[in-house]
């Protein structure tokens, strides 16, 4: 699927009605009552994993007065993502563009390849990562707060670069203040799980 149509199609499911109130809750966005003004994407080529993860933001929370935001994610083949976590307000919605998503969500393990989607509610546990030789890219859509924020901290502001080495105080207290800020929590056994999935599917 091309990503401008992905964009639109995005757009037709939050506009629309694609997840009821029910499911994606109350916005923890600030929203208004002006209108959604149309805007155009254009096409950036595919972003590049730079032998790691990265990530690009498509769809600002702003843009959708707290509707919700779209980013882009690149993962290196057979690199594990984040400790398993699980969200208080966030509901995310993956589509796939290239490779295969590996998914814990809960204690369950699925793929998702390309063309495919899944749903992550608030509240479950999940994680995610790359076991094949080939690189991942997906979209994430999120819902109920501007999650995009959190991640470029995470990817693009609290690097070594800019003075927040990892493993340094100044980083962890940043990272502890962001987790508050946006109700990510892991539960007590997040890293011994992580260490596990990452020696059974041969991860780095």
């Amino acid at each position: 699927m091309e990503r401008r149509d992905f964009v639109l199609k995005s757009s037709i499911l939050a506009a629309f009605g694609g997840l009821s109130q029910s499911t994606i809750g109350s916005p923890q966005v600030s929203t208004n009552s002006d209108p959604i003004l149309p805007f155009l994407l254009p096409s950036m080529p595919p972003l590049d994993h730079k032998g790691g993860m990265d990530i690009r933001v498509w769809v600002r929370s702003s843009m959708t007065n707290g509707l919700y935001s779209s980013v882009e994610t690149a993962v290196a083949p057979k690199l594990m993502g984040p400790s398993p976590h699980y969200h208080k307000e966030l509901d995310e919605l993956m589509y796939v563009i290239d490779g295969t998503a590996s998914i814990l969500i809960g204690d369950e393990v699925v793929e998702v390849q390309a063309g495919g989607w899944h749903m992550r509610p608030r509240m479950l546990k999940h994680t995610f990562w790359n076991a094949s030789d080939q690189p991942l890219r997906f979209f994430d859509m999120y819902f109920n707060q501007p999650f995009e924020e959190y991640l470029e901290q995470i990817f693009h502001e609290l690097t070594a670069e800019k003075g927040f080495p990892e493993g340094s105080e100044a980083k962890k207290n940043k990272m502890k203040m962001l987790r508050e800020k946006f109700g990510l929590f892991s539960p007590p056994n997040a890293s011994a799980e992580k260490q596990e999935i990452m020696k059974k599917y041969g991860l780095k």
